[in-house]
């Protein structure tokens, strides 16, 4: 992609105060992760990136660009730059935010730096890997990313990747800091979120576990930053509205089965293997160290593609007859 294509962005708009939250993220329950499809080179797959992004904007869910799901790491600077650039020119009517993690605070801040200029709404601050820095450390490295933003944040807890929680103390120093919107809690432990929500309970709090938001809902969870909703957008948005709701009857087993199924190697190796076999992407490559090798068989995640497909075609049905009966109701009334 060009970079003199930059001038055609209305960067106006993005330059506003540090502290505007707008009413389109306070809104958004839904993040997908989004993959990074790869072509038969390892290029990136324009075409096919293209189509699934606007599958999401036409679901109503967030974009999350360049995350883990999204191979951020496996990508080079000038391959990152193209993809939000692409994105950015599509101009989706959703909220887009763009994954921020490594363990150089330097390129990292001049990652941030770089995004500023883009029509973007929001960062995902991942916890440095591999270091396992401390209260002081983790402080340091989130104070200074969230100085350099000019969007609001939302801080990464996933202790599986970078080996190291985000100590409760760092949240409460940072609490206050006017582009900390949110967390993406990724631990799995109830504990911990429930630890995160007193000690921060201005901020919003989203699972980075798709099998966690029913259990979360009574806990004061915002919504989901999500995984499997790369090969479900609509039916995951409907999952989580029903969760939020407390109207979990019909989302067990099928949800926590089918979830199971796309973690059952590595991420986003299930997940891009399903979506190739929906054919929504070209091919199911991933990045080395990973590949779509690892799965050795597909049986599971499509037997539960196909009861998802099914059981938002049933949800579908209910709504429409429930709206029905209300407008009758309404006739008769009137």
């Amino acid at each position: 992609m060009n970079q003199n294509n930059l001038s055609s962005f209305n960067t106006s708009a993005t330059n506003v105060a540090n502290s505007a939250v707008n009413s389109t993220l306070s809104d958004t329950v839904l993040w997908t992760a989004l993959i990074t499809p790869f072509t038969e080179n390892d290029s990136i797959d324009f075409d096919s990136l293209a189509v699934i992004a606007a599958k999401q904007a036409a679901a109503g869910n967030g974009i999350v660009l360049l995350g883990s799901t999204g191979e951020g790491l496996a990508l080079t600077l000038v391959e990152k730059t193209k993809i939000v650039e692409f994105i950015c020119q599509l101009k989706l009517n959703t909220p887009l935010m763009v994954a921020v993690g490594g363990h150089n605070l330097p390129e990292q801040t001049a990652w941030v730096e770089q995004c500023n200029q883009y029509p973007i709404d929001a960062y995902l601050l991942g916890t440095p890997i591999y270091a396992k820095p401390g209260v002081v450390g983790q402080t340091q490295w989130f104070e200074q990313l969230l100085n350099t933003a000019k969007f609001p944040c939302m801080l990464y807890n996933v202790p599986s990747r970078s080996c190291a929680e985000i100590p409760l103390q760092t949240v409460k120093n940072l609490s206050k800091h006017i582009n900390f919107w949110a967390m993406k809690e990724a631990s799995g432990d109830i504990n911990t979120f429930l630890a995160y929500r007193q000690a921060v309970p201005e901020v919003a709090l989203f699972s980075g576990e798709d099998a966690m938001v029913p259990y979360l809902a009574n806990a004061g969870v915002k919504g989901l930053v999500s995984v499997c909703a790369n090969a479900w957008p609509a039916p995951t948005k409907r999952y989580v509205e029903l969760s939020l709701a407390n109207e979990s009857k019909t989302l067990f087993p099928l949800w926590n089965n089918a979830i199971a199924s796309l973690f059952s190697v590595a991420n986003p190796i299930p997940v891009k293997i399903l979506m190739h076999l929906q054919g929504e992407i070209s091919l199911p490559n991933l990045r080395a160290p990973l590949t779509h090798l690892e799965l050795s068989s597909s049986d599971d995640i499509q037997r539960y593609d196909q009861q998802i497909k099914a059981w938002f075609i049933e949800q579908n049905s209910l709504l429409t007859s429930t709206k029905s009966l209300i407008q009758s109701n309404q006739a008769v009334g009137a």
